[in-house]
């Protein structure tokens, strides 16, 4: 089994950005070290508790940093964007690491609705335009736009023999269509919403088509872990964490709070059903319990790569986190 890692560059209370944002480099290389196949980026945005605002920034610097590992994008968003000038972005980080640059794109709007017309600066683009653009996209990146598209002549630079891969981010079967119509790679968000996703899976290679992207269907499940050497660590750990998704579900501060913080508040049970509710996007635990997890999630997915996300307060324990699992599939 592949193991990668999906960094939104969360921020810890009493840190910030910059601290966080080398934190992200640490772990890249870390993780490329310890055996791990790609490092993506997430894009948010109007949040005081995610760094990571530009992907294609992030990309460059930690491909500077890295020497093997794939690094990419989880996701770029779309529908705020040129598909002609997201390609040119790629094409030319690509042009810097040959071979190791991932363009994957999410659908998401970025934010409220005040946050999305700050992004596109634009109040006529529409959200249902997305599989226009992802077409578009493709076309722009290996020179394939239909002879009468109105751009047909407008070529994307620099002019490359090979791209960077393309993959789509989604949570349902009209995602899971989109990709598999381009004949893109799929990336299911577990992470997000973990129901119905083996259907969401299936229904991408069911209906996969060839392209100059890829030959055949490829999947990658994106999943929230936290890894420690006794259930008693790893619970505790996965405590700040638990406390971060409460708060991002409420549009409420941002920032990962610490253990202690987490210990003093007292939760509503409207809270506690959540935080259990939450807990189905995640896996929690030892080595060996986390293995077995993703073991039966991988025949149930029928996938082979993981997408490892870690977002709680201590970065050693988060990186530990990412090499006990590394130890326990021999990556």
């Amino acid at each position: 089994m592949k193991l990668s890692v999906l960094d939104q560059a969360p921020i810890s209370r009493g840190s910030d950005a910059i601290h966080t944002l080398n934190n992200t480099l640490k772990l890249a290389k870390i993780t490329e070290d310890i055996g791990y196949t790609r490092y993506w980026v997430a894009e948010h945005h109007n949040t005081n508790g995610l760094a990571s605002t530009s992907p294609e920034i992030l990309i460059t610097r930690i491909a500077a940093h890295t020497e093997r590992i794939r690094v990419g994008s989880g996701g770029v968003l779309l529908p705020q964007y040129s598909p002609f000038k997201v390609a040119e972005n790629f094409k030319t980080i690509e042009a810097f690491f040959p071979g190791r640059i991932d363009l994957g794109i999410g659908r998401s709007p970025g934010g409220s609705q005040l946050t999305r017309m700050a992004i596109t600066d634009n109040m006529d683009r529409s959200m249902r335009e997305f599989p226009r653009q992802l077409a578009d996209l493709q076309g722009f990146l290996h020179n394939t736009l239909p002879k009468d598209h109105q751009f047909r002549m407008v070529k994307a630079a620099p002019r490359l023999e090979n791209v960077p891969p393309l993959w789509v981010l989604g949570l349902s079967e009209r995602g899971a269509k989109n990709a598999a119509k381009l004949g893109t790679g799929f990336v299911f968000g577990h992470f997000i919403k973990p129901d119905n996703g083996a259907k969401v899976i299936q229904t991408y290679r069911n209906n996969f088509q060839s392209s100059p992207s890829i030959e055949s269907p490829k999947t990658v499940v994106c999943i929230f872990v936290v890894c420690a050497k006794t259930q008693e660590e790893a619970e505790e750990l996965a405590l700040s964490q638990d406390k971060w998704l409460l708060s991002v579900g409420k549009g409420a501060d941002t920032k990962v709070p610490s253990i202690e913080e987490v210990k003093k508040k007292t939760f509503s049970q409207e809270e506690l059903e959540q935080i259990r509710k939450n807990r189905e996007r995640a896996i929690v635990g030892t080595p060996d319990k986390v293995k077995r997890k993703l073991d039966r999630l991988s025949e149930q997915y029928q996938t082979d790569e993981f997408m490892i996300i870690t977002n709680i307060y201590d970065f050693d324990a988060k990186v530990r986190s990412y090499q006990l699992l590394a130890e326990e599939f021999q990556l």
